[in-house]
């Protein structure tokens, strides 16, 4: 049991959450005594942050041999499914190429960047992408379709998907895989995302490769918190 004791109130304020509410007050030795009770966490939150903070973009040529089944796959996209959505419309698709399936997708990685490139056409991403489409083991096309209503706004439909891939790269983390959200600019074109099984008033917001990191897990960092944050604390704010 951790107390401390205030002498100019003799109040000895003991941490005993595993006392039952009705003995939060009483008196011992001169002293008065209250139990500060500890809302019990729902979570490990060290381990929350621990995973939020590990994880990466890995990009798919930094990806091993190993293979990523689709019993996990289908883990980290239930897992996205569970993201925030507004007014509950579940905007994201997801279309899941894994094992002989990535045969499908993966020569049009490079197909789509040289038809649709232009003059901005580099050989040498070309072959990478050649190269990517023979060695990923799993890839995820991620799709936002509106709400048919149109209650919500086309924006937030976006912002529920992003929260939907975070959810993914996270449990991908937990279970060691990298995954790496790519946005290359085919995407946007009909006969992409008519070839990944989006409607029409759909959108492709991605490709997303996953993949066990061939070598040592990547380090990171982020800008210190007061680089970002603005604390209101007062009325008595300043405008510019």
């Amino acid at each position: 049991m951790d107390a401390t004791v205030s002498a100019e109130n003799s109040l000895l304020a003991v941490n005993c959450s595993h006392i039952p509410s009705q003995g939060r007050a009483f008196s011992s030795g001169g002293f008065f005594i209250f139990c500060k009770l500890q809302q019990p966490m729902r979570h490990n939150l060290s381990d929350v942050t621990a995973l939020i903070r590990d994880r990466r973009s890995i990009s798919p040529e930094q990806f091993s041999d190993r293979r990523v089944h689709k019993e996990i796959l289908e883990e980290i996209l239930t897992n996205g499914t569970w993201a925030p959505t507004h007014g509950m419309t579940q905007p994201w698709r997801f279309t899941a190429y894994v094992g002989e399936g990535m045969a499908v997708i993966g020569p049009k990685l490079a197909e789509w960047y040289k038809s649709f490139s232009g003059d901005k056409f580099s050989q040498a991403k070309f072959e990478k992408l050649q190269t990517r489409g023979k060695r990923v083991t799993a890839l995820v096309a991620v799709g936002m379709v509106p709400d048919p209503n149109g209650r919500i706004k086309e924006l937030e439909e976006i912002e529920a998907v992003a929260c939907a891939v975070q959810n993914m790269a996270l449990t991908a983390t937990g279970y060691g895989i990298g995954a790496f959200w790519s946005t290359p600019s085919f995407i946007a074109q009909p006969e992409v995302r008519s070839f990944v099984g989006l409607p029409a008033n759909g959108q492709l917001l991605g490709l997303i490769y996953f993949g066990y990191p061939a070598g040592e897990w990547p380090i990171s960092h982020r800008k210190p918190l007061e680089y970002v944050t603005t604390w209101v604390e007062s009325t008595e704010v300043e405008r510019g």
